[in-house]
């Protein structure tokens, strides 16, 4: 790796300094070590740069740390994606509260056309496992398909089990470093997923250990990386709806399996939907059509393209979005080389001549 990723990792340790106020800087500055090459003085006129995270960016130990991270991961094979990176998940780039950096083990081709998160309760039944077991196999056959979860105990275990068995490519984002595996009993599963094209990923370093805190960060990840979360069973305080409503706020889909009003481990699902933040589904199909994912692949509108006069950048975004079934706005973003302001508005014209359609999680395809 270049120097560029001593600075990379040095500033995830820097203390006191976050997701988003490391995006500040990195808005400001451009790079990492144009942020630790910062006189003191600028850095502290800089909105959210208090004196003591001034002065832990000048503290040597988090270079310390960074050195020993990059020994673990070339040891163990670990890939590190950084959020201006093209291997970045697109989707969780969009995010306020994206991580600067994750740590991916096994295949990370995370920009699949299509991101569905699995999430539910620890606790089970048989109820929760034919409805997960029946979801993948229902997306199984589908072109572009990832399934994200988060390799805990209950549905996101019988969700990663059921894509590796089917093999359809699943990604488990854990709550701790790769170095730990919480349940334990899952470490197997991990490797059988990252043998089978899949990818285990976490935004902690090695050393850090499982802890309470860890995992609604860690369901931020599941959320923002997906197009749409889907809860099987859940109880109303469950995790899983804390990815739920995390991926409402993302102005992400969200859909949720019914279940009996009596039963508690149904209970978060059943608010999901009564409260309009899930869409309520009791197949695959139904997924599938929420999404707009059963249509067939449209023709590429050449005829209609003579017949209309586009503007460079209308024709830029068309040019891309012919090379794919669907673009995420954030890859469009990249690409074209556009601003956020000029590639918002270009969308919309498109769309208002009926040559791109909108879908949901901010993705665009050609009508």
């Amino acid at each position: 790796m270049d120097k560029d990723w001593i600075y990379r990792l040095a500033l995830t340790f820097v203390k006191g300094v976050g997701p988003k106020t490391g995006r500040t800087l990195l808005e400001q500055y451009g790079d990492a070590k144009a942020i630790f090459d910062a006189p003191v003085k600028q850095l502290k006129q800089i909105d959210g740069m208090t004196d003591m995270r001034v002065k832990a960016l000048k503290d040597e130990e988090a270079f310390n740390k960074a050195e020993s991270e990059l020994t673990y991961m070339a040891e163990n094979r670990i890939t590190p994606l950084w959020l201006y990176d093209d291997n970045y998940p697109a989707r969780l780039k969009a995010c306020v509260d994206s991580p600067l950096l994750i740590y991916a083990k096994g295949n990370p081709d995370l920009n699949a056309g299509k991101v569905v998160a699995i999430v539910g309760t620890r606790k089970l039944t048989e109820y929760g496992v034919k409805l997960t077991e029946e979801l993948v196999e229902g997306l199984s056959g589908m072109e572009g398909v990832l399934i994200a979860s988060g390799l805990a105990d209950g549905i996101d275990t019988v969700a990663h089990k059921q894509c590796v068995k089917l093999n359809v490519p699943t990604v488990g984002v854990l709550g701790h470093g790769h170095d730990k595996m919480y349940p334990a009993n899952n470490r197997t599963l991990a490797k059988d997923m990252c043998n089978a094209g899949g990818t285990v990923l976490t935004e902690y370093a090695s050393g850090t250990i499982p802890m309470k805190d860890n995992f609604p960060m860690r369901n931020r990840i599941v959320a923002g990386m997906s197009d749409i979360t889907v809860v099987v069973e859940s109880d109303i305080k469950g995790g899983a709806l804390i990815t739920a409503r995390l991926a409402s706020s993302y102005n992400r889909e969200v859909a949720a399996f019914p279940g009996r009003v009596s039963d508690k481990r149904s209970s978060g699902c059943n608010e999901l939907i009564r409260t309009n933040v899930a869409a309520m589904i009791t197949k695959p199909d139904d997924l599938i059509e929420l999404m707009n994912w059963g249509k067939p692949k449209a023709a590429k509108p050449v005829q209609r393209q003579l017949l209309l006069a586009l503007t460079p950048e209308e024709q830029k975004l068309v040019d891309l979005l012919q090379t794919k079934d669907s673009m995420h706005a954030d890859e469009l973003l990249h690409q074209s080389g556009l601003n956020n302001s000029i590639l918002a508005a270009t969308l919309l014209q498109l769309e208002m001549q009926g040559l791109i359609k909108a879908l949901p999680g901010k993705m665009y395809r050609i009508n």
